[in-house]
Order: C-alpha cells, then structure tokens, then sequence
C-alpha cells in the first residue's frame, strides 16, 4: 500500500523541509496546503493515506476543524504544533490525533511518529470495522427476541453503552404496533443497572399532559442526526423545551440523537443524554450512520412477524461464535461502587477487552490497576489461559530481562539452568506488566523490540521465539514527564498507550466508600469469625472526610485494623486507627490538616501498631510461624513481624504472656 501523505502547513519552509524529509525516506506526499479549504480539495482528489496537521492555518478555520472532516474520512491524522495554550491543546486532543509533533522537528523523531500513526490507524480501522461487524450482529440477535419490547428496547441501551456512553437514552417508534408501544427511556443508575421509564411515567415526571408532550416532541427536528455539547446543548434546550425538560429532570448536559429511517417512511429514534458536558463526538455519529442500513432493515423484517422465525434461526446458526463471543460480559465482582466515574472504568473495559488491543492503566497507587487488568483479560477471548503478572519495581534491573524473556543454562554467572521468562509463558494469554514507568531505558529498548516484533530471544539464546502475547501495563508515574526528563521512551509509550484507561483515586468517586468499607468489614468478619454489626455514624464521617492518599488499599488496611482492634459486640469504630483525620469529622473539613506534633503522631501510630500486633497475637495464642500463625495473618514475612514486635517492645514469646498485654 502506498504511503501518501498530505502536509498541511502555513509556513512554507517548515512544510517544505518535512516534503524533503518524507521523499528522503520513501513516503509520497500528496500535496501542500496552507488552509482548510486547500487542504479539502487536495484530499478528495489524492484520497492521502495520513495528514500531517498544524493547528494554527490560513483563513478563520484551524487545524482543529479540519480534523473532525478528518475522521469523518476515516483519514489519520498528526498535529505539526509550536507552542499552544492549554485550552487549545485539550480541544486538539478531543479529535483523538495518532500524535503530536512539537516544532522544530527532528527527522528521527518524525519518522518514529509516522511509523506509529500509520500502525494505530490501521489498527483502528481494524478496530472499527470489529466493532461495527459486532454490534451489527447483535441488534439482529436483540430486535429478534421473543420477549416485551421494553427488554429488547433495554438490552438494546445496554449494547450502546461502552460504544457511546450515556446517563438517560430514549428510544422507539413514533407509533405503536399492534397495541404495542415500541418506545421506552431508561435511566442509568449502576453498573449494568437501569431504571425504566415507560412513555407515560416520563410523560408525568415532565408534568405535561399527553399532548403537550406530543406538541413539545413535534417541535423539535429529528429528520437529521446531531450531537449537542456544553453550549450548543444549553443553546439547543433554549430553543426545544423538551430538551430543557430532559436537562432539568435527569441533571444531563449533552446529547446525541439519530433517527433511523424505515422502508415504509417511519422513523425510529435513539436520543443518548450524558451528565458530561462534552460526551459526544464525530466518531459516534459516524458508528451510528455505519449501523444505520442493517438497523433498519432488521426492525422492519422483526415487525413483519412471519419473518421473524426464519430470520433468527438462519442468524444464530451463521453466526453462533460471534454471537456468543458479543454475550461475553465481565464480572466485576470484585471491583466495588457505582459512581460516575468507576462506570465510565467498566464501560473502557467492557468496549477494549474483546481485542487484543494494548491497554495502559493509568493511576495512583492503590486504586485497583490490577484487578482491572484481570478483568480485562477474564473478559478477553485469553481467558481460558492464566493471566501472567510482572512487577517491573520489585525486580532487580539485572534480573528484570531475565525474568521477562528468559535465560539459556549457562549465559551469565549463576544461570545454572534453563529459565523461560515471563513472556514465554504468556503465550495465547495475556501479560500484566506493573509499573512500567521503573523500568530501566535499556530493558525500554528490548520490550519495544518485543512489541514490534512480536518475538523474544532469551539471554544467551540463539534464536527468536515468536510469541502471541496480549500486552496490559500500568503506571502510577505522569510517563509524559518522564519523557520529557528522559527517563522514558516516547516510542516505547505510544506503542503502550493504544488505549490508556485511567483509574479515579478513592477520593473522586467518595460516594463509593460505604460500600467499600461495609465490603472490607463482611471480608474480616467472614475471614476472623468475630460478628460484624455496622460501622458507625462517627465512623463513616471520618471516611468520607479523609483524602485517602493510598487510596483503597490503604483502607482495607485501616478498616482491617479498625476491625481486628473491635470487640465484636458494637459498631465498628476507626478510633486511633485513623488518627489523621481525629477532630475533624465535627467541623466538616474536607481536607486533612497536618498534624501540629510529628512526634506525637509517630507514638500515636506505634501505639496503635503495638496494639494491633498483640491482638493479632491473642488470636493465634502467641504462634508466630506456620499455617494460622500472626505472620500469616497479618499477610507479612515472619522475620518481618520479629522486627516490629522488637521495636515496638514485644518480647518474642511462645505462650500468652500478661505483661505483653494478652490475657
């Protein structure tokens, strides 16, 4: 396939520079152009196969506008940028570019950058046609359920959702068939939760009769697809009051509607609403006008009933793998709460974890990047293979290469025998690799090797191993600082972050820690046997002030000493436990202050260190070691816990001993 590029560039030194850089290197480029207008009529007559984009051209129209025409094309793009503010960096990396180059250009670095663009926009493409190939399969196997429309109506919003995400959808036929509604509105309320809303209900809560409601509904255009965001959506609820309605009741900010026109003329209409401002894109209308053929022509075969039968016996025979492959759902059990924010973590999911997409988890430490990863594998069509962890920070940097790609008997000093790496044992299944940011530069270089060439060679080997190995990283490092300070490749991050999926730190999604506290207290219960009876007012107050710096990790920690420290008979209280936040549950902070004595907090914390060793010790009767022994439950090595009991003062005892406090 031939590499035709169009440079899209204001100063003709600088576009004329990368023009000799492209030829030089193979590429052909198309064309110059130095406005949108230009560049418009360059492209549908070359048809370029990538667009190198400024953002600043001439006219009134930028680089930014362009690229929504861009992706309407299905065309890749790069930003050419000099310095910009913020804001027009955030509106240029809402178009999704493959990348930006930053002025003056290095040839090396715009090759690197080419290279990648055209690997993520065939990936892309790849990626789009799955999903529209999938989600056509699955409205047929939807609309042709035997069951109410209301359940078709809903399994239908459900499918939608990773692919174009909302708060409150409305969607059905203008009339009713046969005495049959075909129209429905569903609220998000949880994960995989919704509650329904029948036409009369909505008609009620909006406080209109039947015929306002139709009136109101009238007004508004549906014969043509559009989005609304932030400004356009408040000026479009100006002008629509049904949309104002829709604002007010359900508290949403931007929608997306497409009506879907039918053989006999009718229109079926879907209406997404979200409580994000700017949720909508070019993409989404773009996946919907692809659906919109084989959307159509399945509703108006499914409400021709003698061909319904027939219709979906034929397509569940022709297509039974996929179909089943569409069904697969996670299960996220372990992954507690149901805030915004955490949903939109399961939606990613849900939408990535069918292809073998590169994932990179982004986070604060804590916040469950590792459960996510296995979710995304145990989703994937991997599952049935065991999903392979590596810390790139617990590792030596001399025995990291070792552990991912394996050593031959005799390569290095010690290598006593054969060793297959991380890696190799990933075959077919997927590796985890955690904290990817410690990795040092000259292991950086031999994993992008990995990934490009999808092959390893141990150390000492002599020959290739081809692998088939799905790549899930994570990081709690800010990798574009690391770049920037040249502690991290930027080829090695673009061929990571094909999909990055950043996780909400506890404190952004605070509605979350009853349940997740109530959670972790029912574990400790179930795991001691001592009767949990609810956590306290007092208690939960001081939870949900707290700022929670380690995020839910380090409230298993406290909710598991809070509960080891309980007498089993009342609420559970964090008392010294969570010390920090002390005093401040009456005043209503929201933030931590620091403590005005280090040295008391340091002997507030022993204390309580000191008091949950001994408790621990009471349960196993002084037994350190061995299976049910204080080591094991307090998930720690033994010597380790020796260490503390002498610092703290235990003595290292073999029975219960009164002056150690154990009775």
């Amino acid at each position: 396939m031939e590499k035709k590029i169009l440079i899209v560039e204001d100063e003709f030194v600088v576009a004329n520079d990368l023009r000799l850089i492209l030829q030089r290197s193979g590429y052909f480029v198309c064309g110059i152009a130095d406005s949108v207008s230009e560049a418009i009529e360059i492209i549908n007559k070359h048809a370029p196969s990538l667009v190198l984009l400024d953002i600043y051209l001439k006219g009134k129209e930028t680089g930014i506008d362009l690229a929504k025409f861009l992706t309407e094309k299905n065309i890749g793009f790069v930003y050419l940028s000099a310095n910009s503010n913020q804001v027009v960096l955030e509106d240029a990396k809402a178009t999704k570019p493959y990348g930006f180059l930053i002025k003056p250009f290095r040839e090396k670095d715009i090759l690197i950058m080419l290279d990648i663009a055209y690997y993520r926009h065939a990936h892309s493409m790849e990626v789009k046609l799955s999903q529209r190939q999938a989600l056509q399969i699955s409205i047929i196997n939807i609309l042709s359920e035997q069951v109410a429309w209301e359940n078709r109506l809903l399994n239908l919003s459900k499918l939608f959702q990773p692919y174009i995400p909302f708060d409150f959808i409305g969607l059905g036929l203008e009339r009713q068939v046969a005495d049959i509604s075909i129209a429905c509105s569903f609220l998000r309320i949880g994960f995989n939760e919704y509650q329904v809303i029948n036409l009369p209900d909505l008609i009620k809560m909006m406080n209109l009769s039947e015929g306002e409601y139709k009136r109101e509904r009238g007004d508004v255009v549906y014969e043509q697809s559009a989005f609304y965001n932030g400004a356009d959506f408040e000026n479009a609820c100006k002008k629509y009051r049904i949309k104002g309605l829709f604002a007010r009741l359900f508290k949403v900010e931007s929608n997306l509607m497409m009506p879907f026109t039918l053989g006999n003329g009718e229109r079926f209409l879907i209406s997404f609403y979200s409580k994000n401002p700017d949720a909508y894109q070019v993409d989404h209308l773009v996946l919907l006008e692809n659906l919109q053929h084989s959307f159509a022509l399945t509703l108006d075969r499914q409400l021709a009933l003698d061909e319904v039968a027939r219709l979906s016996e034929k397509l569940k025979n022709e297509n039974k793998y996929l179909i089943e492959e569409v069904k697969t759902r996670s299960n996220f059990e372990e992954i507690i709460g149901t805030s915004n924010s955490l949903l939109k973590v399961f939606d990613q999911v849900t939408q990535v974890a069918y292809l073998d997409t590169s994932v990179l988890l982004l986070g604060e430490s804590g916040t469950g990047k590792e459960l996510i990863a296995r979710a995304i594998h145990n989703l994937s069509p991997r599952r049935e293979k065991v999903l392979i962890k590596v810390n790139c920070a617990a590792l030596p940097s001399n025995l990291i290469e070792s552990e991912l790609f394996g050593h031959e008997k005799g390569a290095f000093t010690g290598a006593i025998d054969k060793r297959i790496g991380k890696f190799e044992l990933a075959q077919g299944s997927t590796i985890f690799l955690d904290e990817i940011g410690e990795m040092p530069l000259d292991l950086q270089v031999k994993l992008l090797r990995v990934l490009q060439e999808r092959e390893i060679e141990r150390i000492g080997g002599k020959q290739t191993i081809k692998i088939d190995v799905r790549v899930i990283a994570a990081t709690n490092r800010n990798l574009e600082r690391e770049i920037a300070e040249g502690r991290f490749r930027l080829d090695l991050y673009y061929r990571l972050n094909v999909f990055p999926l950043t996780l909400p730190p506890l404190r952004d999604r605070r509605e979350d820690i009853p349940m997740l506290a109530n959670f972790f207290a029912q574990k400790f219960s179930k795991k001691t046997g001592k009767p949990f009876t609810g956590i306290s007012s007092t208690a939960l107050k001081q939870l949900m002030q707290y700022d929670w710096p380690g995020n839910i990790r380090e409230m298993e920690n406290i909710l598991e000493q809070a509960f080891v420290l309980s007498d089993g008979k009342s609420e559970l209280e964090l008392g010294r436990v969570l010390y920090n936040t002390a005093g401040q549950a009456d005043n209503n902070s929201k933030s931590q202050a620091p403590p005005k004595n280090l040295g008391d907090v340091r002997e507030l914390q022993q204390a309580t260190e000191r008091e949950y060793i001994l408790s621990i010790l009471k349960q196993t009767n002084g037994r350190i070691r061995g299976v049910g022994g204080a080591a094991e439950l307090l998930n720690i090595k033994p010597t380790t816990l020796e260490s503390k009991m002498e610092k703290l003062g235990i003595k290292k005892i073999h029975a219960v001993k009164k002056e150690d406090g154990l009775t």
